[in-house]
């Protein structure tokens, strides 16, 4: 990584659109929150020392805080910003409780929560329809142009002219879908259904693994299958099309996202490549560089991630609130006060591990860091 552009070259860009995200994952839980009648105590983009705000008429504390780096929702009745239950709850007053969060119903509560994630899955959806229907979409034919020579294609029988419609029995409408299926699947045996002069044929192929430019200044080892498009494709949409197109998107890298996790977890893939805020920050700076359509994207992508991690069931993230919601729903009645406690402090554990963890990644990326430790332990 490279981060002699400084604030302008990539703190801007990584701000704007980490705060657009976080607004956009707090405002779902507020929305929701607010529609079942919970007092929202405060509203925080940010963490830590507030660096100004205002209130409004319901009460609520809008706020910028001093730590960028995420936000909050706190709602009546909650000890924290995490929603654990504050003490004392029993002795509310009727009034008190009627707003209070921890006393509204179960499906009420997880319906606030889960409306944080829901709402980053939405805003990619209308961010990436809006691009599709001004700017446009990459929309390429799956169709073969060239084979190369003693590739994985050549060796699965591919000739040009067949055009790709199914990989593994999910069905493919783009070059760029095709490309996406392959380049996460090195050395995997891959089922493909082409049309060949109106015929279905099905062939096999095992992709290569090779290392390939991401386009911002990095290499991932990749599957190559050795054939070349027959032309590019730009299209632009209608508004119902951009929005099925931008669903179809989203569920794709939703897959895409789960099948690298996969196989990080399975050791097919290097758990070097996850990244924490400093690689977001690089990243978004190069996509700005790249133009706002890049930047656009990127940022549609980065929300379908933010919603789908605070999904995974772990104390501290909406999915474990999720979690406790789904085991109340079975008991029959809440976890008790310590198993919830000992379950937030795994939670932050975990969490805290995480982003130690993608934050030496980010270190190891930067020019001479490496060397530099080399130096110290040598």
């Amino acid at each position: 990584m490279d981060f002699s552009g400084g604030l302008y070259g990539f703190g801007l860009p990584f701000l704007a659109v980490l705060t657009a995200l976080v607004f956009v994952h707090e405002l779902g839980h507020y929305l929701v929150a607010r529609w079942n009648g919970v007092r929202v105590e405060v509203f925080s983009i940010g963490f830590g020392p507030e660096i100004f705000g205002w209130n409004d008429k319901a009460g609520t504390r809008w706020k910028f805080s001093l730590i960028p780096l995420g936000g909050y929702v706190k709602m009546f009745g909650d000890a924290n910003a995490a929603s654990m239950p504050a003490e004392g709850n029993d002795g509310m007053s009727a009034e008190d409780r009627a707003v209070a969060f921890p006393h509204k119903r179960l499906g009420q509560r997880a319906a606030i929560v889960a409306a944080g994630p829901i709402a980053n899955f939405l805003f990619a959806i209308v961010v990436l329809a809006g691009l599709f229907s001004f700017v446009g979409q990459p929309f390429t034919p799956a169709v073969v142009g060239e084979v190369m020579a003693g590739s994985a294609a050549e060796a699965g029988g591919f000739v040009p002219g067949d055009e790709v419609i199914a990989v593994n029995g999910t069905s493919v409408a783009r070059f760029e879908e095709l490309q996406r299926i392959v380049a996460l699947r090195p050395e995997e045996t891959l089922k493909f259904t082409v049309l060949r002069d109106g015929v279905e044929v099905q062939l096999q192929a095992r992709p290569a693994r090779v290392l390939r430019p991401n386009g911002l200044g990095e290499e991932h080892e990749v599957g190559q299958l050795g054939i070349s498009r027959s032309g590019t494709g730009f299209i632009r949409h209608d508004p119902l099309t951009a929005v099925w197109q931008a669903t179809r998107e989203t569920f794709a890298i939703v897959d895409q996202t789960f099948t690298a996790i996969g196989q990080i977890i399975s050791g097919a893939r290097g758990a070097d490549e996850l990244g924490g805020p400093l690689r977001i920050a690089d990243i978004s700076g190069q996509a700005a560089e790249l133009g706002i359509g890049t930047l656009i994207y990127f940022a549609a992508v980065l929300s379908i991630n933010l919603g789908l991690i605070n999904l995974f069931p772990v104390p501290m993230l909406d999915g474990g609130h999720l979690m406790f919601y789904a085991i109340e729903a079975v008991r029959g009645r809440p976890l008790g006060e310590r198993a919830q406690e000992y379950g937030f402090r795994i939670g932050l554990a975990l969490v805290l591990s995480l982003m130690v963890f993608v934050t030496w990644n980010d270190l190891l990326r930067i020019d001479g860091l490496v060397n530099f430790v080399k130096g110290l332990v040598t």
